[in-house]
């Protein structure tokens, strides 16, 4: 669907092309463009990943979630500032992150990142005060296949993250490599957001998830179902429905790609609301992978986002340093 066919005024584009050769690239990367600058928010099809793939990740995270406690307990970390395995609803509140006051989100959260092996995580950072930041995975001992369904999943949407970031790199001029010196070593954490049945009526202010921008470079985001929820606001401060579409991902742009483009590209404030009363047995299942760069790396103005006429209008950030500040902020 070409990105004119927008849904719901979030543009829908079809990677498809991109993957058949430079001239399928060169066009997608132009309506990529064209969405991060309007938006900052954009639906993918034709991605090339496979259903299974989904299907199974979303599976043993349903049993997971909807198990019994003990396991989902026996799955926490030692400390809430350790952001790896489960959490229960109102454990965080993301709307902390820019110093909105808010009651803690209606929303249960499994994490893992990739520094299981931690001569992985020294190479990739791991420091003094940073052991809860390179913690290893949590994984839960009673559901079969867990992990090798949440590691197929990782490594399907890195690569998935690497084709969209070399798109972005053509979009803004550069080569299409020009990220991965910054993520060759990246800090991406995938999480499984759970919104459970809303029994009691929530508190006021409190949603399911409270209004924030994403942390880092970018976010794929996959619905498991249309019930709907998501919005993002838009430039005169109303809020906008995010459509479901089936088989597709959700793309946004993160903080740290729009300190990179000189907010060329725009990091979208964005919430998941609550369902109405007469829908708030429903459950929601998403998969957010948070692309995050190196923790190292020094995120400043790219070159072809400045001039004379058009400075850069941020101090150089560290990566990793932005995002631990970040979710540190989070925990309700």
């Amino acid at each position: 669907m070409p990105i004119d066919e927008a849904s719901g005024g979030v543009p829908i584009i079809d990677l498809s092309p991109s993957f058949r050769d430079e001239r399928g690239a060169a066009e997608t990367a132009r309506k990529i463009s064209n969405a991060c600058e309007t938006l900052g928010f954009l639906i993918v099809t034709g991605h090339g990943i496979d259903q299974s793939t989904i299907d199974h990740v979303l599976m043993s995270s349903s049993r997971f979630f909807e198990g019994s406690l003990e396991d989902r307990v026996s799955a926490m970390p030692p400390s809430p500032y350790v952001f790896r395995g489960y959490f229960p609803s109102e454990a965080s509140a993301l709307a902390a992150s820019l110093d909105i006051d808010t009651p803690g989100d209606l929303c249960e959260v499994f994490c893992i990142n990739r520094f299981d092996d931690r001569e992985e995580a020294i190479r990739s950072g791991l420091g003094e005060n940073l052991e809860a930041f390179f913690a290893p995975n949590i994984w839960p001992r009673s559901i079969p296949g867990f992990k090798s369904s949440w590691s197929s999943y990782y490594s399907a949407m890195e690569g998935l993250s690497d084709h969209l970031l070399s798109l972005m790199a053509r979009a803004l001029g550069l080569p299409k490599n020009w990220f991965e010196f910054f993520c060759d070593r990246h800090t991406t954490n995938l999480v499984a957001n759970y919104y459970p049945p809303q029994v009691k009526k929530p508190r006021p202010n409190q949603l399911r998830r409270g209004a924030h921008t994403d942390y880092g470079s970018i976010t794929v985001l996959y619905q498991s179902h249309s019930s709907g929820g998501l919005q993002i606001e838009s430039h005169d401060g109303s809020w906008l429905d995010v459509p479901y579409v089936d088989n597709s991902f959700i793309i946004n742009i993160g903080d740290l790609l729009s300190v990179w483009t000189n907010d060329k590209w725009v990091s979208t404030m964005h919430r998941v609301v609550n369902p109405p009363r007469e829908e708030a047995e429903k459950s929601r299942l998403s998969l957010a992978f948070f692309h995050q760069p190196n923790f190292d790396a020094k995120i400043s103005c790219i070159p072809t986002c400045k001039s004379v006429d058009n400075p850069p209008r941020h101090k150089d950030v560290k990566a990793g340093e932005w995002i631990l500040a970040k979710l540190e902020k989070s925990v309700a």
